[in-house]
Parts: structure tokens; C-alpha cells; sequence
């Protein structure tokens, strides 16, 4: 008789018992408890990355013409959540046998599965659209909304500060705008905005000389980043989204397993 089976007393039946097998039941909720751990852990790394990517880029996201970079942050954000939230849900059921909370924990995953494979997709979607996107959009925006939006213009003062720009294609497009229509802007003088200066300060955009003001266009430094952003969110999406696969493929066996057994 193999090691971990019974045999029903005055008959030949082999009944199951929890060590039966290659996959048993004791086996399958060792392993899954150290899964457990994997996914909490990367539940963390993910929802980290989403609120980095939200922290880090939220003042320009009224500058983008769609709203896709947000989403796929939020979408990682609400995957590490399930993932932290699964982890929990599956140590307790796997712990305490229960097939319903198991089957509930299969679903958690496979939620964060697809929120994360789908992140990962759309990122490498997105990573190819962003390039034209922003030619054409960005330096619209800049043209029509300074100083007549609060929040782009905001945004566009702190890009130009922050990568050390002017304009968005290029500095001469600013006498071209709708703020240097501006009468308050003529009669001061102005050229471009003083965010644009090397050294910020009040009407030192009156001068456009290369001493003074930046004179490469914010689209290049700006595109860069983003590319380099969607590369790491479509890594993170489409690497974790694998470890998912794992856990459901554990769970179900578990699940069967426990339905199938009849060592009480």
C-alpha cells in the first residue's frame, strides 16, 4: 500500500488522504502560503509604483490629450490592492480549509490578473501613441491655455522649470500665443513667461537671449520621460501579471482537492 492512502476495513477501496499524491493537500497549502506572502509583497510593489506614477506626474495630466496615462496608474493602484487584499484572504482560507473563501480568493486574483496583464498591453499601446499624441496636442495646449486655465497653466510653469524648457516646440512659438496677446503682457514687456528664465524671477522673460532664458522646446525632455515611464509600467504589468497565473493554477488545485477529499 502506498504511503499516505487507506484502505476500508474488509474491502479493497483506497480512500484519499491529504498526503496522497504529488500535489496534496498539505503540500498544496504549504506552497500557497509562501505564494501568499510573494503576492502580498508584490501587491505592494505594484500599488507603489501606480501612486509614484500618479505623485509624479499628476500636475501634468491636464496637459496630455487622453486620459489613459491616469487610468493605467489607478489601475495599478486598485491591482495592488486586490493583490494585498487577496494575499490575506487566501492565507485565511487556505488556513482554515474553507472552499468557499478559496474560491473567493481565486476570483481576487484572477481580477488582479487581468487589471495587471491589461496595464501591461495598454502601456506598450500607449508607449507608440504618446510620441504623435504630443506633437500635436502639447503645444496647442500651451498656446491656448496659459494664464487662462489655472491648472495648465501651473502645470506648463512647473514643466518648464522642471526640465529646464521653453515652449513647447520651441521658445519663438510663445509670441504666438493667447497670453502674449495679453495687454498686461505687452505693456510689461514680456517675451516669454518667466518660467522660462535660467534664473525664474518677475519680467526676466523680457529678454529671449540664450543667457537668459532656455531654449529647448518642453515636448523632448518631456516625451522622454513618459516613454520611460510606460516602459516601467508595462514591465511591472505584464511581469507580476505572470505570478497570477500561479496562484490561480495553486487555488484551483486546492479547491478540487478539498472538494475531492474524504480524510476528515
Amino acid at each position: 500500500m502506498a504511503k499516505g492512502t487507506e484502505r476500508l476495513p474488509g474491502t479493497n477501496t483506497r480512500i484519499r488522504t491529504r498526503d496522497d499524491g504529488c500535489c496534496s493537500v498539505n503540500f498544496l497549502k504549504y506552497v500557497l502560503h509562501i505564494y501568499n506572502v510573494v503576492l502580498f509583497l508584490s501587491g505592494l510593489v505594484v500599488g507603489g509604483i501606480g501612486i509614484w506614477t500618479v505623485v509624479a506626474k499628476h500636475s501634468y495630466i491636464s496637459l496630455m490629450a487622453t486620459s489613459i496615462y491616469p487610468i493605467l496608474a489607478y489601475a495599478l493602484i486598485v491591482a495592488g490592492a486586490l493583490a494585498i487584499i487577496g494575499s490575506w484572504l487566501g492565507c485565511g482560507g487556505v488556513t482554515s480549509e474553507n472552499r468557499c473563501v478559496i474560491l473567493v480568493y481565486i476570483f481576487v486574483v484572477m481580477g488582479v490578473l487581468v487589471l495587471e496583464a491589461g496595464v501591461g498591453v495598454l502601456a506598450r499601446l500607449y508607449e507608440e501613441q504618446v510620441g504623435p499624441e504630443l506633437r500635436i496636442n502639447l503645444n496647442r495646449t500651451f498656446l491656448e491655455t496659459y494664464s487662462l486655465k489655472s491648472r495648465e497653466t501651473a502645470a506648463i510653469d512647473q514643466m518648464q522649470k522642471e526640465f529646464k524648457c521653453c515652449g513647447a516646440i520651441r521658445f519663438e512659438d510663445w509670441l504666438q500665443s493667447e497670453w502674449f496677446k495679453d495687454e498686461e503682457v505687452q505693456k510689461n514687456g514680456n517675451l516669454v513667461p518667466d518660467s522660462c528664465c535660467k534664473t525664474p524671477s518677475f519680467l526676466c522673460g523680457k529678454r529671449d537671449h540664450p543667457s537668459n532664458i532656455q531654449y529647448t522646446g518642453c515636448i523632448y525632455k518631456f516625451l522622454e520621460t513618459t516613454k520611460d515611464h510606460l516602459i516601467i509600467l508595462g514591465a511591472v504589468g505584464l511581469g507580476l501579471s505572470v505570478l497570477e497565473v500561479f496562484g490561480i493554477i495553486l487555488g484551483s488545485c486546492l479547491y478540487i482537492k478539498l472538494r475531492h477529499d474524504f480524510d476528515d
